[in-house]
């Protein structure tokens, strides 16, 4: 691979958009969870698609790693320089470019972040609803196939991606997609680039899907005595059709964790977090008929509110209970996991998840998704305890086999990154070699992101 002479080269066409310095490269070889360092030789920013296919003509011809980077909120080291080489950060392609108000969808390019997004939308009566929690970029979003707390009413990135423009491993200009609701014309090349993970080409620009802001918000918080009850409460309230936009839920330690960070008061038992949409009769009527189905399985405290501010703080605490947990014990690392089952499945994975913590003398916090079967476990340890180490990456590693066993996925929003490649053959079978192939049709010199989702070639 000839590295340095693509930087020189990038630096010759590029300028001051190419940076070597110590720190960017620091940046953008860092992880939020517990992925060692791995920085590139180099960061480019790029402002046009022009841009980046000229970076990626020139380290096409000298076989150079390009890496994509949105925010860098990835938890699979997915945006990790494995193999060295130059990362793309797209902060400076952060326009929204065209909001199409009558056929509701707007076209962005990757740096957009989705608070931005719902910013600019605010006069339109328009919003565009999957939130993963961060404030990533609709870029990475999309390259990772997102999805998050509004999944289980509007879907994933999956299902609001129209089209893209995405420059390929030899510098090439595609667009897929069309703006139109459906389509029956060739392969559905939108779908491959979303969820790829940047290991197929980088992604310049996005038309998104978007939503009416619904006339009436309720959130609300309801407290029960075990994981169990509040996961029938979720099964029951799916089967009855109850049109809820959020419903998440925090175990007993989440709890602890939140009400320490955020000072709270929360009873120390497992909650689920909801929130309504809709007009305002039947935002009531949801929300009323939600408490009945949750006194049902033991659900207390059911409390609920419109006000705007009492809303955003209630999904602020659900937003930062990441960093809550996180603090809960200073001067820990996290291991990071998600998994995602059937929902008739969930109550006793997730029992069986903590009693497995238990027994090995680990903390580790759940949270999740629990109205798409969707959890997240926040393991802690202490990085200088070689023993404590090895115990946590054993505990995420039964939980992701215990998942399997359950018929679900090795991760319902995470993504693979290089953090769970160890599953993909079990879990996709000769799909996965398959998965080899397109890739290599597609980057044949293997420089898109390199040792990230499909099957080692070397």
């Amino acid at each position: 691979m000839g590295t340095n002479e693509a930087i020189e080269a990038l630096t010759s066409s590029l300028g001051q958009r190419v940076s070597r310095s110590k720190s960017d490269l620091e940046v953008h070889g860092a992880s939020e969870t517990h992925f060692a360092p791995m920085p590139p030789d180099a960061v480019v920013y790029p402002d046009c698609t022009a841009q980046v296919a000229e970076v990626m003509r020139i380290c096409a011809a000298h076989r150079c790693p390009v890496i994509g980077w949105g925010t860098g909120t990835s938890l699979e080291g997915h945006a990790l320089a494995a193999r060295g080489g130059v990362t793309v950060d797209f902060r400076d392609m952060n326009r929204v470019l065209d909001i199409r108000a009558d056929d509701m969808d707007v076209c962005v390019q990757p740096g957009v972040t989705r608070e931005a997004l719902n910013t600019e939308l605010r006069a339109t009566g328009l919003f565009f609803p999957v939130d993963p929690g961060a404030n990533a970029s609709l870029g990475g979003m999309a390259a990772t196939r997102a999805s998050g707390t509004t999944a289980v009413r509007y879907g994933t990135m999956r299902d609001h991606v129209l089209g893209l423009e995405v420059v390929t491993a030899t510098g090439e200009v595609i667009r897929t997609g069309t703006r139109a609701r459906k389509s029956s014309s060739g392969y559905d090349l939108t779908a491959l680039f979303v969820g790829s993970e940047g290991t197929l080409g980088l992604i310049t620009e996005l038309t998104l899907r978007l939503h009416g802001q619904p006339e009436a918000i309720a959130a609300a918080v309801c407290a029960f005595d075990d994981v169990a009850g509040a996961v029938a409460a979720t099964n029951d309230a799916i089967q009855l059709g109850l049109p809820m936009a959020r419903i998440e839920l925090l175990d007993r330690a989440s709890v602890a964790a939140v009400n320490a960070y955020a000072g709270s008061d929360m009873p120390e038992v497992p909650h689920l977090l909801l929130e309504f949409h809709g007009t305002e009769a039947g935002v009531r009527e949801t929300s009323e008929t939600f408490g009945e189905v949750a006194a049902g399985h033991g659900g207390r405290d059911f409390e609920w509110a419109t006000r705007p501010e009492d809303r955003s703080a209630l999904w602020a605490m659900r937003h930062n209970a990441f960093y809550a947990i996180l603090a809960s014990r200073p001067g820990t690392r996290s291991l990071v996991t998600d998994a995602c089952v059937p929902i008739s499945r969930l109550s006793e994975t997730i029992k069986a998840t903590q009693e497995d913590f238990a027994h090995h003398n680990l903390t580790g916090p759940i949270l999740g998704h629990v109205g798409d079967g969707n959890f997240h476990a926040v393991l802690l340890f202490d990085e200088n305890d070689t023993e404590a180490v090895t115990r946590a990456h054993e505990a995420a590693h039964r939980l992701v086999e215990r998942t399997l066993d359950m018929g679900g996925t090795a991760t319902g929003e995470h993504g693979i990154g290089m953090g769970k490649m160890r599953y993909m053959a079990r879990e996709h079978g000769g799909g996965w070699d398959m998965m080899g192939r397109i890739k290599h049709a597609l980057d044949p010199d293997g420089i898109m992101n390199p040792g990230k989702l499909v099957p080692p070639t070397n």
